[in-house]
C-alpha cells in the first residue's frame, strides 16, 4: 500500500508512513506534532480507503490517499484504483433494502413516513420544522412506488419547504397488505 500526499502544488507518492511524515515535516506551514503524527499512523493502519483531509488553517488542507499505484504516473492515470473489499460495492448497490423497495408486487401497501414538516408558530408568525409521522394505505406496484405516491400526496398538502427522507432510510417503512382487486 502506497500513500499519495498533496499540499497545494507539492505532492509525492511514498511507500511508508515514515516517508509520508518526513515529507510533511519538510513543509513548515503544516506544523507536524505528535497528535497529527498519531492520527496519520492510525489512518494508514485502518481499513478505511477514503482520502483523508487535514485542516491547516481556514480553507487550507493537505490530503492523504491510500493507493495501489507503484508510480506517480500510474496514480495520475488511475491505473491502480483500490479494488473494493470482496463484494462491498456490489452489496451496497444491491442491498436487501433496495431489492425489497424495487420488488414488483401489485397491491395494497401501508407506508409509514417520518418527515420534517414546516409549520407556522401562531404567536410569532415564524416558521419551524416539526417531526411529523404519517401513515397511509395506497395501491402501488412496489415499495418505492408506495413511497413516491405518499410523498406526492404530501407535497400537495404541506409547505413546500418540508423535508422528506430517503426511501432507503430508517424514516420510511412499508408493508405489503395484499393483492388489489
Amino acid at each position: 500500500m502506497n500513500l499519495y500526499l498533496r499540499y497545494f502544488d507539492r505532492e509525492t507518492l511514498v511507500n511508508s508512513v515514515d516517508e509520508a511524515l518526513a515529507f510533511l515535516g519538510e513543509i513548515e506551514e503544516i506544523g507536524m506534532n505528535p497528535m497529527l503524527e498519531n492520527d496519520i499512523r492510525e489512518y494508514v493502519a485502518s481499513d478505511v480507503f477514503y482520502p483523508k483531509r487535514y485542516k491547516i488553517r481556514p480553507r487550507v488542507y493537505f490530503i492523504i490517499i491510500k493507493t495501489e499505484a507503484a508510480t506517480m504516473q500510474d496514480f495520475k492515470e488511475k491505473k491502480a484504483v483500490h479494488a473494493p473489499v470482496a463484494g462491498a460495492a456490489h452489496d451496497r448497490a444491491a442491498s436487501p433494502i433496495v431489492n425489497k423497495l424495487n420488488e414488483e408486487k401489485y397491491g395494497w401497501y401501508e407506508g409509514v413516513i417520518d418527515f420534517k414538516r414546516v409549520l407556522m408558530v401562531p404567536g410569532t408568525g415564524k416558521f419551524q420544522y416539526r417531526d411529523t409521522h404519517f401513515v397511509a394505505r395506497v395501491k402501488a406496484e412496489s415499495g418505492i412506488d408506495c413511497y413516491y405516491r405518499i410523498v406526492e400526496h404530501l407535497q400537495e398538502r404541506v409547505d413546500n419547504r418540508s423535508q422528506f427522507p430517503s426511501a432507503k432510510g430508517k424514516n420510511f417503512k412499508f408493508f405489503y397488505l395484499g393483492q388489489a382487486k
